[in-house]
């Protein structure tokens, strides 16, 4: 077996619309093709003893073993990869369910189709099924090391890729809301929401987290001096640098026992309490100053009591835990060695933050509160005896949490917000010792001994014991409070033909409202006037510059096949969607064969509008129109005619569409009618005689309509964009070259050469075509561009693409002549491979009053050449 191709989809797509991550292995069981399951010896029985828990598949026939029964009775590898690449990531704690294998046009090439939770893990789940397979078929198993060590890769993918415990909370949380996110590129930043309303979380930190009260934060020696100059209770201390300060400095704290810290350490580390002697302190001074980055050491009083991190959000109090430092408890027959593995077996713990607990680690600072006890790891404890192995409570170094939310006392909520308010911090996490949190501060002596930035919301999700508390909604109510908005609208356009004038016609009339607007095109990507980058732009990345840009309030989204079949889309739902028509281009490529297999890809933009936006259908395609079966948002359509069945009957159910009726696009909504504007002073419509860019504008107009846009500025936004080279280069450019005109067209394929060809016909003088088509296209695509080419041109120069796509030089051409051939053989024609020389000579030859239409591939070097020849004006008639 051999992988060809693998496939990262990350949003809605072509196998399922709410299944957004999926890979897609496209795989050729080379001489397994014709191979069955139960015609391989001993497969069904290696496969089971390999993975016995495959047991618990169903599978097409429903019942748990059903998927083994398909096996053991007989089915391709395809099928039986698919199931064992899902079951290794469940094995690995990755929940996954979803998978299709479909065989492709080429015999023994199968799509395997399955659900993944982390990317890198899924790709790898794939390949180590294919590795599986092929070692059961060759040696009847698969070593169980092989797969003890694929399991243990998956879990590392799993854990080196994983959003930390907190970040992953806020966006579960923010899932639950509907709030799309996605992560940036720098500083393990979360961007939630799109566009203008985007927030941003670090962590913990928000883009509302001031950047002073974060440093004050940092800063423990200043947090202390504020909060003691607001009265609040904070530990006696003092600030040294070197050690032969360290005397004094216990003094004026008034002795032992005494904590000592770094100035700007985290997580607990570098800190020693309930220190007691001359010999500790002098440890703890040099542990501290290791992990002081100033090398500034803090030497408090130290106050007794239990640890308790108080968490505020947005100035209010949200949770409380009780920390207890890492510890085993004895049974008065395991040494406390013993103790420390039986504690870490518990499933709940694992390395750094990857569970709900860590992992209790043995090292020198554990050592040495164990020999503070009296302990050593060779002691045994006496039944329910306590020995601690670290002497902060962070959970990051084994620490349990409790929750007491509900048992602190008013006057110490009242304290704990106060203290944020004072740092100035959005997000705090208030770290007090005290003997009874029930009890306030000021009696039991307690006092306020650290305030965080960005505290970890572990302890409060997934406490050892009591409630957990979803500590993520307090932080979306303060990002994006009740009724603030989180997406911006997002229109986007799909199509066979199209799609790029409609697009820019879309977000010129959005743009009437002052609005800025994103757009991305086939030439581009663009903020308002301006270009941010060049090129094919239709694709899933070039919709997240967009939709990550702070300054966007509305997304116009070219949306090709191309970007839908390779990653899916960006967007998990959308405002508009907008599906043009559907004809025969692209046939062959990325296994979709049909043209019904390519109207499901352009259905997907249809299917994930939100039902409460609307699908703007064409309903004079009938693929198009079609969609509407599927489509769970509003449905609109328009037409060319207004006695379009479709179009009479939605009216009649209330229905909302627009028409070219009597000369003019209108909008109609049940019995009332709106015109926009007669087609013969919209100036893209090239004075009403081209059909195609009446229809492209009627779909603009409706889905601008459909967002509320005001009728005026839809008439002033139509009547303002031309198909010029500036608003729509390679879209029916048409430039006045005094004794004959020029149109240059990006028409590639039979749909777009008939489209160009609806304004053509109407040219009263000559018409040359300078024609060519892409050489990845099927013959019998290239042989009907001849067959229209025929039809609409009355001499016809034939060129080739540099890029020939894998043909050799003149196949292209060839297919076209045969074309023209069939069609007219009687046309004047001939063949200039070169598309410059092609062009050139298409110019010099056309007859006065007479037209000259390329198809380029390259559309700037075709309008260069057309400027060179300094034409009057580029114009629409």
């Amino acid at each position: 077996m051999k992988i060809i191709q693998t496939l990262t989809l990350r949003g809605p797509n072509y196998w399922s619309i709410r299944r957004n991550k999926l890979i897609v292995m496209r795989l050729d069981l080379e001489d397994l093709a014709e191979k069955p399951s139960n015609e391989i010896p001993g497969f069904y029985e290696g496969l089971v003893e390999v993975m016995p828990s495959l047991i618990e598949h169903f599978c097409a026939p429903g019942h748990r073993g059903g998927f083994l029964k398909r096996v053991k009775e007989g089915t391709y590898m395809g099928h039986i990869i698919e199931h064992i690449a899902l079951e290794l990531q469940e094995l690995t704690g990755m929940p996954v369910g979803f998978g299709r294998t479909r065989e492709t046009s080429t015999p023994g090439v199968y799509n395997v189709v399955y659900e993944y939770v982390d990317e890198q893990a899924g790709r790898y789940a794939g390949r180590a099924a294919v590795r599986l397979c092929q070692s059961i078929v060759d040696r009847g198993t698969y070593a169980q090391e092989d797969l003890a060590q694929d399991l243990t890769d998956l879990r590392d993918l799993k854990a080196n890729s994983a959003l930390g415990p907190s970040t992953e909370t806020i966006v579960t949380e923010a899932e639950a809301r509907k709030i799309p996110w996605m992560t940036l590129s720098a500083r393990a930043m979360v961007q939630l929401g799109y566009g203008v309303h985007q927030k941003r979380i670090q962590a913990t930190l928000s883009n509302l987290s001031g950047i002073l009260g974060v440093e004050l934060a940092c800063d423990k020696e200043g947090t202390k001096t504020m909060l003691q100059d607001s009265g609040i209770p904070v530990p006696k201390g003092t600030t040294i640098q070197f050690f032969e300060d360290l005397e004094n400095a216990i003094e004026d704290v008034g002795g032992f026992p005494i904590v000592i810290k770094p100035l700007d350490g985290n997580h607990g580390r570098g800190i020693t309490i309930d220190i007691n002697s001359w010999d500790h302190a002098e440890e703890a001074y040099d542990f501290a100053s290791k992990e002081s980055k100033t090398r500034s050491v803090i030497i408090e009083r130290y106050y007794k009591g239990s640890d308790h991190r108080l968490l505020v959000v947005n100035g209010k109090l949200v949770a409380v835990s009780q920390r207890i430092p890492a510890h085993v408890i004895g049974d008065n027959k395991h040494t406390i060695e013993e103790l420390i593995e039986i504690t870490n077996q518990d499933p709940n713990r694992g390395e750094g933050h990857d569970n709900v607990l860590t992992k209790i680690t043995v090292d020198k600072t554990s050592l040495s509160v164990l020999e503070r006890q009296g302990y050593s790891l060779n002691s045994i404890l006496a039944k329910g005896e306590i020995a601690y192995l670290r002497a902060t409570a962070n959970l990051s170094t084994g620490g349990i949490a409790i929750d007491r939310t509900d048992d602190i006392h008013p006057e110490n909520v009242w304290i704990a917000e106060r203290v944020a308010k004072v740092i100035g911090l959005d997000i705090a996490g208030i770290d007090v010792v005290t003997p009874d949190i029930t009890r306030p501060l000021r009696e039991m002596d307690g006092v306020i001994v650290e305030v965080n930035a960005a505290p970890g919301f572990r302890m409060h999700v997934a406490p050892s014991q009591g409630l957990s508390r979803n500590v993520a909604a307090p932080v979306l109510d303060m990002l994006f409070p009740p009724g603030t908005p989180s997406r911006i609208p997002i229109l986007a356009v799909t199509g066979t033909n199209g799609k790029t004038t409609t697009t820019r016609l879309t977000a010129h009339i959005y743009r009437q409202t002052g609005k800025v607007v994103g757009y991305t095109t086939t030439d581009g990507i663009y903020l308002g006037e301006y270009l941010v980058e060049k090129g094919d732009n239709t694709g899933p990345f070039s919709a997240n510059v967009i939709l990550k840009d702070p300054t966007v309030e509305v997304a116009v989204l070219e949306t090709a096949r191309g970007g839908i079949l390779r990653s899916g889309l960006a967007f998990d739902t959308c405002d508009v969607g907008i599906v043009l028509n559907v004809a025969a281009d692209h046939l062959g490529l990325g296994d979709i064969n049909t043209i019904e297999q390519m109207a499901k890809v352009k259905s997907v933009i249809a299917e994930v509008v939100h039902p409460d936006g609307y699908a703007i259908l064409n309903a004079d395609d009938p693929l198009v129109s079609a969609m509407a079966e599927r489509v769970k948002a509003k449905v609109a359509y328009f037409s060319m005619s207004p006695d379009n069945p479709i179009i009479e009957n939605h009216l009649r159910r209330g229905g909302l569409a627009a028409v070219y009726e009597n000369g003019y696009l209108s909008i109609l909504e049940g019995h009332q009618t709106l015109r926009i504007e007669e087609a013969a002073n919209i100036p893209m419509t090239m004075g009403g005689m081209a059909p195609f860019m009446i229809a492209n504008a009627l779909a603009a107009c409706l889905a601008t309509f459909a967002q509320g846009v005001d009728i005026e500025m839809i008439r002033q936004g139509v009547r303002t964009f031309k198909a010029s080279v500036n608003q729509t280069p390679g879209r029916m450019n048409l430039f006045n070259l005094g004794d004959y005109h020029a149109l240059v067209d990006y028409a590639h394929n039979p749909a777009g050469y008939e489209a160009v060809g609806g304004f053509v016909r109407n040219w009263k003088g000559e018409r040359l075509g300078v024609v060519g088509g892409p050489g990845d296209r099927r013959d019998e695509d290239l042989i009907l561009l001849g067959k229209i080419a025929a039809q609409v041109f009355n001499r016809i120069i034939v060129k080739e693409d540099d890029d020939r796509r894998g043909r050799d030089r003149g196949e292209v051409a060839d297919l076209i002549i045969k074309g023209i051939v069939q069609e007219n053989s009687q046309i004047e024609y001939e063949a200039i491979l070169d598309e410059t020389e092609a062009i050139e000579v298409g110019l010099n030859r056309v007859n006065r009053g007479g037209l000259v239409v390329i198809f380029p591939e390259s559309v700037t070097r075709a309008i260069s050449l057309i400027q060179k020849r300094n034409p009057i004006s580029d114009d629409n008639l």
